[in-house]
Formats: C-alpha cells, sequence, structure tokens
C-alpha cells in the first residue's frame, strides 16, 4: 500500500505543489496514513491463525522497517524530482516569454 501512495503520488506533488515544504508535508502525511493502515492491517493478519504470518510472534520485523524506510526515502527523492522538474520548466518558460517580450 505504501508503494502504490509512493508511485503514484510522490512525483506529482512534487511537480504539482509550488512550495517544497508543501510538497514533502503533503507526501509524509499520506505516506504516514498508508504506513499506519498497512502496519495495522498486517500485524492483525498475523494474530489470526495462518501458517504463515508476516509478522511472527517473538520476532522483530526488521526488514520490514527497513523496506519501509527505503520506500519513504524513495518517495522523498521523487517529491524532490518532480520539485526540479516544474522549476525547471518554470525557468525555461519564463525564459520563452522574456524573448519574445525583446524580440517584440
Amino acid at each position: 500500500m505504501i508503494a502504490i501512495v509512493t508511485a503514484l503520488g510522490a512525483f506529482w506533488l512534487g511537480y504539482l505543489l509550488r512550495s517544497r515544504l508543501a510538497a514533502h508535508l503533503s507526501y509524509a502525511v499520506a505516506y504516514l496514513w498508508a504506513f499506519v493502515f498497512q502496519t495495522l492491517y498486517l500485524l492483525l493478519a498475523s494474530f489470526d491463525d495462518v501458517n504463515d504470518p508476516v509478522f511472527a510472534p517473538g520476532s522483530f520485523p526488521l526488514e520490514y522497517g527497513l523496506v519501509t524506510l527505503g520506500i519513504l526515502v524513495i518517495g522523498l527523492a521523487l517529491v524532490e524530482a518532480g520539485h526540479r522538474l516544474r522549476h525547471r520548466r518554470s525557468i525555461r518558460t519564463e525564459a520563452a516569454t522574456d524573448g519574445g517580450l525583446a524580440a517584440a
């Protein structure tokens, strides 16, 4: 679920929101909502009588934490990439607009 939120939203938040802080904060809120929902879903499933639970009783899920941390870092990088692309395009658009006015 957090991978889906990251894949579908991170880049576009960075691209569409003008403020870098607002883009990162919006992604962080969406990520944290998905993280809590996913963790609770997996935790509740491990309490049922299933043969192969995600979180085994008595063990600390370090791998789960590392993977979700990696997804968070990738998402923050995608937000930054979207923001930088927007900034580059706006500079190019301003340069083209200023050049057109100077030529007229």
